[in-house]
């Protein structure tokens, strides 16, 4: 697919008349199975490729089983099993990989929508694990090469006094990233894969195995305010992709006296996982199309930013291809 030659605003796709309000469905055509990956054309994937200047290579994946034991519950820790067919040689096979365990990039079949469905409006029977569809491998075969920007939310509010506390589900606003951007001298441009640091992912594997079990009772972490004004900041400035280091981008839990936009009445709360009614993963995937990372491993890269004042570099991102496969390591790095 490829970009129309003018990308309706947000508010344009809030006004659909042959798609649900607020999806990018007819944007990049029926066919369409990359969302926001459209983005990253020919010439800005070139462009981002004269970022790489100095040379300094960062990897932005933690280890498998980093966060263990997992904050939700629900995904557990891969087994590694080794041997050898002789005395030189060595092989190796997984037990019980979850692809989302660590630092992670959800594939578009990862959340639907309860009124319409997966992207595209594929229906909850039509995605399935005897087939293949949304899965990540369309995202790792179309390729995710462009220009990462860095907002370092959690160097930026503890500079001035007001920092994040990985105790607080802290509300990263637009006018937050806003601010991050003005002090540290970059722009988020079109196509740019934006990466926002809160400092809850170093925070977590500084802990314990007790002190995380205790901390997962009462889980808070920062991040971006699940409100309309977020999503439309994200798609007017054609983000690719949406990136952090805490466990879902959004504030979590989500404040229920405050983010409201995406709310849907009457749902019932799932017994098992996490309620995603509110949450900013519906309209990101379903409708818009954009893939969200979670858990990155951004703090190295930060430290540096913060050294030579250079946000922007160039970043590859190769998920595994996993046919159907919802989510996957991102095996992501930056390179200045």
């Amino acid at each position: 697919m490829s970009l129309p030659e003018r990308v309706p605003s947000y508010d344009e796709l809030l006004a659909n008349t042959d798609a649900p309000p607020g999806a990018s469905w007819k944007v990049f055509g029926d066919g369409d199975r990359v969302g926001t990956l459209n983005f990253l054309t020919p010439d800005r994937v070139a462009r981002a490729a004269t970022l790489a200047r100095a040379g300094k290579v960062f990897s932005l994946d933690y280890p498998v089983n980093a966060f263990e034991p997992y904050p939700s519950g629900t995904r557990h820790p891969m087994v590694h099993h080794t041997f050898a067919n002789n005395v030189f040689h060595r092989d190796d096979y997984v037990d019980s990989l979850y692809l989302q365990g660590t630092s992670q990039l959800d594939a578009l079949r990862h959340i639907g929508h309860p009124y319409h469905g997966f992207y595209q409006g594929a229906r909850t029977e039509d995605v399935t694990g005897e087939n293949e569809v949304l899965g990540i491998h369309h995202l790792a075969n179309h390729g995710i090469v462009g220009r990462g920007v860095l907002l370092d939310v959690e160097r930026f509010m503890a500079g001035r006094g007001t920092p994040l506390s990985p105790y607080r589900n802290d509300r990263i606003t637009v006018g937050i990233l806003e601010a991050t951007a003005k002090q540290q001298g970059v722009r988020v441009q079109p196509g740019d894969i934006v990466l926002v640091r809160t400092g809850w992912a170093g925070h977590y594997t500084a802990l314990t195995e007790a002190e995380r079990a205790e901390y997962n009772k009462v889980r808070r972490c920062a991040g971006l305010a699940q409100e309309e004004a977020t999503v439309r900041w994200l798609w007017d400035h054609q983000v690719a992709v949406i990136a952090a280091d805490n466990l879902g981008v959004e504030a979590s839990p989500r404040n229920r006296e405050v983010d409201r936009d995406f709310e849907l009445p009457n749902q019932e709360v799932p017994a098992k996982g996490v309620d995603h009614n509110g949450m900013l993963h519906r309209p990101l995937i379903p409708l818009l199309g954009m893939p969200m990372g979670e858990l990155w491993a951004l703090d190295a890269l930060a430290a540096d930013c913060a050294a030579d004042r250079v946000y922007e570099f160039l970043l590859v991102c190769k998920p595994l291809t996993v046919l159907g496969g919802a989510g996957s390591p991102p095996n992501a790095t930056a390179i200045k």
